[in-house]
């Protein structure tokens, strides 16, 4: 269960896990708020998916109404993803008596809260919640070390399971080649790319601040971001003012990202925190050239030097020089992708995040079932 039904990065886990899962040891479904891509994606894969009123608050009666589904459906395990969701699904299942509830926290993301008695309080709540979480899943070894530093759970209670994914594969050079010319975008032209929802967490307005920097350098460069989110508005707007709408162009919500992703030059993911991003390995696996920022999640992945470039947060700068140097270094350009490329995708299976969430379910039911016969 995840809030949003949009294709963000919790979403990519809810579906790879749903629809990887051993057929012969779990009957699975999907569930997420409203209408949206999510659904589509997870009929496409065969997946039962059912919609809950999750908004962007929490709800006495959403919590009424998971707690009936999860009694009709007689769910055994629920894995819930996202904030919402995660205190939504968790206080239902309390209510339904699941036997085993399991959370995944992809990125602490309160815990960048500007207001600090938010963070406070959040922490608080994830502590109080974890008493009846039989499981806390965090998406890399940073996530740990933060959660265990701020006590959201018991230790024994918390489990890291690293994202993986089997990319899917890139586009062919003709087709890139056709699928930019039909957009507008001549090959010749160095096309700088992201795929992020418009949130403070990507740093989607640090790439906005260092594109004049950018374009002034590599003046033929196009900036491209795939994705939508809160701030979209105000970025749009922001780059109409500097006239730069014609250069830093906004594409909203796409399901063709991975094959977007395809035709980009260099991937910029500027973001200021991260859990572990799946684009990531997904970009490595196109052997796109890498330029990132240095925070927790990121550094898991990408090697400054090695497998990528990675800057400083919020610091537009930076990120510019680090896009000049890959498009105007080739060679050295070349070197990065095919490091990326050999190097990250095999660090990241798909079948090892499978393999141990499903035996962390297993796991966690055999103890239930051992406790509830001894009393």
């Amino acid at each position: 269960m995840i809030d949003r039904p949009s294709l963000g990065g919790g979403q990519r886990a809810v579906l790879l896990l749903a629809s990887h899962l051993d057929r012969q040891q779990f009957e699975v479904f999907t569930s997420s708020a409203g209408e949206g891509p999510l659904e589509e994606e997870a009929r496409k894969l065969g997946l039962a998916h059912v919609r809950v009123s999750l908004a962007k608050k929490f709800s006495p009666g959403a919590v009424r109404e998971i707690a009936g589904l999860l009694q009709e459906y007689r769910v055994s395990i629920l894995h819930t993803h996202g904030g919402i969701a995660g205190f939504s699904g968790r206080l239902a299942a309390r209510q339904a008596q699941t036997p085993v509830v399991v959370h995944t926290l992809h990125g602490i993301h309160y815990l960048h809260y500007r207001n600090p008695l938010l963070r406070k309080l959040y922490v608080l709540l994830e502590r109080k919640f974890s008493r009846f979480t039989d499981g806390l899943v965090l998406v890399s070894q940073a996530d740990f070390q933060k959660a265990r530093k701020h006590r959201l759970a018991a230790e024994s209670k918390m489990f890291v399971i690293i994202n993986g994914i089997d990319p899917p594969p890139g586009l062919s050079e003709q087709r890139i080649r056709e699928k930019r010319l039909a957009l507008g975008w001549p090959p010749d032209e160095p096309l700088v790319g992201t795929v992020a929802r418009l949130h403070r967490q990507k740093g989607v307005p640090t790439l906005l601040e260092a594109a004049p920097r950018l374009f002034a350098a590599a003046p033929r460069a196009r900036v491209v971001v795939v994705g939508e989110g809160p701030l979209g508005r105000t970025l749009r707007r922001k780059a109409r003012r500097q006239s730069l709408e014609e250069k830093f162009i906004f594409l909203g919500e796409r399901k063709d990202a991975a094959e977007l992703l395809s035709l980009f030059d260099v991937f910029v993911l500027p973001s200021l925190w991260e859990g572990l991003p799946f684009i990531l390995i997904e970009a490595a696996s196109q052997r796109k050239p890498i330029v990132a920022t240095a925070v927790d999640g990121i550094t898991e992945v990408v090697e400054n030097g090695k497998t990528g470039l990675l800057v400083p947060p919020e610091n537009p700068q930076a990120l510019a020089d680090a896009i000049i140097t890959i498009i105007q270094d080739r060679q050295k350009a070349f070197r990065l992708a095919a490091n990326a490329c050999s190097i990250i995708p095999p660090r990241f299976p798909l079948r090892r995040m499978v393999e141990q969430t499903q035996n962390l379910y297993l796991d966690l039911w055999r103890r239930k079932l051992y406790v509830q016969a001894f009393h």
